[in-house]
């Protein structure tokens, strides 16, 4: 397979401006450029085949452009249903400085063909509301930008002239960065395509129909039973740590249904398509082992969090499934459990009462059955005394207790 083919097979291909000429181009390395919108101060995990896409093409020879929206950051593209919040002008530049440091996990920035960082406010931050009528508005025809989905899907419930302009602005960093790196394909989910064919009417416009470009997208990530992909529990999965930690971002790969598994593996993994195709086989005859989902799990992670981060998720992971939380540090039972219910107790609180004042149990004479059929531990002890009282002496940092009921039930009480 070439190159082309291969993103073909990934599932990472969607609609292209000009295949065979696309094809042709890329028998000499060629410059491409995604953008990210720093609507936020990191990236999610819905960002990650946009971001695996640019290193992809790194990894076949050409020279990857990350377009950091530092402008356009401050309108944002048009959303479905409603107009996005707008940001200042310095939390737009704080959250594109965080993005530059989680985009430098993925690409690589030394080498002959070594990514480039770039902002939109370099060029659209010095342009007069003039310049910007006269030397690009007069070249957009309303009714062609009328026919661009995301514009004509918010047309009922209200657009305003502020995001109508935002595929211009697109338009107007294709036209730079075709100038300044003679940059000439652009990537982006299937949802940015009418961007990209603005993009490409505008250098056609400028600097004429022998100037040869190229849009291509990829289908945007969807879970087989329909929920949103890149959420767990509601939440966000983050590229920041500070946001996702390494247990959370593990664990949401490792608990991927086997319905999506193998797509992600195509979609996400670096692994060649020999490996992913053997993964796939392991799925058919021993699914019970996971082995695609382990693997996506520590490759990921271990990019996202170092090998540091995949160690400690997979040790809190061992241990939580198979072993004692003995074993784990009070940092590490913080992390593991970060999403457990919690609850507030008092130093030298009855364990009965503190089980009923938790919701752990419904009624003292709940407890009281729970704890003497030995279905209670306390960090890590099994409990069968009902006189026992929880103590602040015995906490981990002095500061919370883990009581676990059952098997796999945990629970994190705070002094």
């Amino acid at each position: 397979m070439n190159f082309i083919e291969e993103l073909k097979w990934r599932g990472l291909v969607k609609d292209c401006t000009d295949m065979e000429g696309l094809v042709k181009r890329l028998e000499s390395p060629a410059t491409i450029y995604c953008g990210f919108d720093p609507t936020a101060d990191s990236l999610h995990v819905g960002h990650l085949q946009q971001i695996l896409l640019l290193r992809r093409w790194q990894k076949a020879g050409h020279t990857p452009i990350a377009l950091c929206g530092g402008f356009t950051g401050m309108i944002g593209d048009p959303r479905p249903t409603t107009e996005r919040k707008l940001l200042s002008h310095e939390e737009v530049l704080h959250n594109a400085e965080c993005i530059r440091t989680q985009l430098a996990k993925f690409l690589d920035f030394e080498g002959d063909n070594a990514a480039i960082m770039e902002n939109n406010n370099h060029w659209l931050g010095s342009l007069s509301l003039l310049d910007f009528l006269r030397d690009y508005g007069k070249l957009f025809n309303v009714a062609y930008m009328l026919q661009k989905d995301t514009i004509k899907k918010r047309l009922d419930s209200g657009l305003s002239y502020t995001e109508f302009t935002y595929t211009i602005l697109q338009a107007i960093d294709f036209l730079n960065l075709h100038k300044l790196y003679h940059c000439d394909v652009q990537i982006g989910g299937s949802d940015q395509w009418g961007n990209l064919t603005s993009g490409i009417e505008l250098i056609r416009k400028v600097l004429g129909d022998d100037e040869k470009v190229f849009g291509i997208t990829s289908p945007l990530i969807t879970k087989s039973d329909g929920t949103k992909f890149g959420k767990s529990e509601g939440k966000n999965i983050w590229l920041d740590p500070a946001r996702t930690n390494a247990y959370e971002f593990y664990q949401f790969w490792l608990n991927t249904p086997d319905a999506d598994i193998v797509d992600y593996l195509k979609r996400l993994s670096m692994r060649t398509p020999e490996e992913i195709e053997a993964l796939a086989e392991s799925l058919k005859s021993e699914p019970e082992k996971r082995a695609c989902q382990k693997a996506l799990a520590q490759e990921l992670t271990e990019v996202v969090h170092g090998k540091e981060g995949l160690a400690k998720a997979e040790k809190i992971t061992e241990t939580f499934f198979h072993g004692s939380i003995k074993d784990l540090s009070a940092s590490e039972l913080r992390e593991g459990l970060a999403d457990a219910p919690k609850a507030h107790i008092e130093d030298g609180q009855l364990l009965v009462d503190a089980l009923v004042s938790s919701g752990i149990s419904k009624s003292k004479r709940d407890a009281r059955t729970l704890i003497q059929q030995g279905s209670i531990q306390v960090n890590g002890d099994k409990i069968t005394d009902t006189a026992y009282a929880m103590c602040r002496d015995c906490a981990y940092d002095g500061s919370f207790s883990i009581i676990r009921k059952g098997k796999k039930n945990y629970f994190v009480l705070e002094f």
